[in-house]
């Protein structure tokens, strides 16, 4: 047990960038974590870090140790918490990459329950819209949404991501309103850019489910979501977003549905993880949490 308890600060050093800072998290004192990494090395005969004035780096060593022993220790955490079935051994850092404008929006008013409800759990969260390397960054958990493409991830589908065309009522008084798809060839067309495939084929489907695919064009192309937004409510033409998204600007108008009687293919928002023999209970614990609260939201009750 010695030896995984002090893979664990091992562990816990990579994730937080310090031995002084491993040690206050766990209790130790920065002298007896010093020795512990000093004897992990030594009985493995490699070194582990690259000591520098500013920060640890990992060894190569040290990385293969890193990604390969975080599995067996959080295995052995689970399985022993599992067996003792107490909610306040959800315990540790927990590691989440979360898409900016959602996170912003619907986690982070959240965390603050989340976190009373289990005070012995520390929150390490990353906002961003680009696909991170759960593994290589060292997360526990992601929350993705739209089209999955790595299948080597533990997926768990949290809600529907419903999608609408939405514009201004100025800018259909002025550029007319599309009565079917193909019209949209011939408006001012808001574009989400992505470098991992086409965000300019639109697809949408009638009642009937007959498919039609229209390329679009427009002024603008980003890779942020609220941007668009701002370009949509600014009259600049139309865009495609999730209803989560823009919500409170079609219930109050300042936005309407345009092609209401066709609907775009619906996704979903997805827990995603690394893939483990036993999840973490740190895991589960917030992947439950967020399936109840997101049920309980109006956008998707």
């Amino acid at each position: 047990m010695d030896r995984l308890s002090d893979i664990a600060l091992f562990l816990r050093v990579v994730d937080l960038g310090s031995i002084s800072a491993a040690a206050r998290s766990l209790d130790l004192s920065s002298a007896v974590a010093s020795q512990r990494l000093q004897r992990l090395e030594k009985g493995l005969n490699v070194r582990l870090l690259h000591r520098t004035t500013r920060r640890l780096h990992p060894t190569p060593e040290g990385l293969a140790l890193a990604e390969q022993g975080r599995d067996l220790v959080e295995g052995l955490e689970a399985l022993t918490q599992d067996l003792r079935g107490r909610a306040d051994n959800v315990t540790g850092t927990l590691r989440v990459t979360l898409p900016h404008s959602f996170g912003r929006q619907y986690i982070s008013p959240l965390l603050p329950e989340f976190l009373n409800r289990y005070p012995r759990l520390d929150l390490d969260v990353g906002l961003s819209d680009q696909v991170v390397d759960l593994v290589g960054e060292g997360y526990d958990l992601g929350i993705r949404i739209g089209i999955l493409e790595d299948s080597s991830l533990v997926v768990r589908r949290l809600a529907d991501d419903r999608r609408v065309l939405c514009a201004t009522a100025d800018y259909l008084d002025r550029h007319g309103t599309p009565q079917r798809p193909g019209d949209l060839a011939d408006h001012e067309c808001l574009v989400l850019a992505s470098q991992r495939r086409r965000q300019d084929l639109w697809h949408l489907t009638d009642k009937q489910g007959q498919s039609e695919t229209v390329q679009v064009s427009g002024r603008i192309r980003s890779n942020q979501g609220e941007l668009l937004t701002d370009a949509v409510l600014g009259g600049l033409g139309i865009a495609q977003h999730s209803v989560w998204h823009i919500h409170e600007h079609l219930s109050s108008g300042r936005l309407k549905v345009v092609l209401p009687e066709y609907r775009l293919a619906e996704t979903g928002i997805h827990a995603v993880m690394p893939q483990r023999r036993l999840v973490p209970p740190r895991v589960r614990a917030f992947v439950t949490f967020l399936e109840e609260r997101l049920a309980e939201h109006p956008v998707w009750r």
